[in-house]
């Protein structure tokens, strides 16, 4: 092999890199890394047959690919919350405290949620009352005093 087969193994990590952008899904990037780990080898240890080269990019990317699944898969999955309620808005406002901006009058008023409004029902209270949402029932609000 010539003096630069560094090279080589920087050209396949890109490519393989440059699929992954192409098609998405982590797997050809964790091997571009041990194509690239590879040619850093050869950089630092010119001498290496291309067999022994082979071997040590098999080896680095399947390394590279089980830190992937074992270390950063879990660490991805642990930030992602999904507690079920992604698209029921009405309950992600439960334990929420909200101003009254119209009075609860025969058990009805509305609140100020965001920058919208969302009808109440709870107790009789005043315009400007501090309530927290104790439940939701189709697109009302049920509520306390705060």
């Amino acid at each position: 092999m010539s003096v630069a087969a560094h090279y080589l193994w920087w050209i396949v990590a890109l490519v393989l890199i440059a699929i992954e952008v192409i098609m998405p899904g982590y797997f050809m990037l964790w091997i571009g890394i041990g194509a690239a780990a590879t040619g850093l080898l050869v950089l630092l240890l010119p001498g290496l047959s291309m067999l022994v080269q082979a071997i040590v990019f098999v080896v680095l990317a399947f390394v590279s690919c089980a830190v992937y699944w074992y270390a950063v898969r879990p660490a991805l999955q642990k930030g992602e919350q999904d507690d079920g309620r992604l698209n029921r808005r009405g309950e992600q406002l439960i334990g929420r405290r909200y101003v009254l901006i119209e009075a609860i009058v025969n058990g009805r008023g509305k609140a100020k949620v965001g920058d919208g409004q969302w009808l109440v029902s709870g107790p009789d209270l005043p315009a400007g009352s501090t309530v927290e949402v104790v439940a939701v029932e189709g697109a009302t609000l049920k509520v306390r005093p705060a």
